[in-house]
């Protein structure tokens, strides 16, 4: 078995990315904006990492490599994982795009 990680940086990003999401979420509760899909998008940031760490102990390989491969073989953790990313990304999208809106309105008034 031979076991290797990715490169710091790429770490750096993951939970910088990560972190992000949850500042976001946070903001949004606190504004009253979204509650519902900001708790959702809160949990699904905290378990995803969970779930990964959890599951790639013992891999072969790095991590994006075995989940990859896990994703192949269709395994049900992999395919939360995905899923999680997938709604990460969209409610980034949708934070940004609302707040790029409402900065734009406000220019309007």
């Amino acid at each position: 078995m031979h076991i290797h990680t990715l490169p710091s940086w790429v770490w750096m990003v993951y939970y910088s990315f990560l972190f992000i999401t949850l500042v976001t979420t946070v903001i949004s509760i606190i504004r009253k904006k979204n509650t519902f899909f900001s708790i959702i998008v809160a949990v699904v940031t905290m378990l995803v990492p969970a779930v990964s760490l959890i599951n790639s102990i013992g891999r072969d390989g790095n991590e994006f490599e075995y989940w990859f491969e896990q994703l192949q073989e269709g395994q049900v953790w992999s395919i939360f994982v995905t899923i999680g990313y997938v709604i990460i990304v969209i409610w980034l999208l949708t934070f940004s795009f609302n707040k790029k809106q409402s900065s734009s309105d406000k220019s309007f008034k």
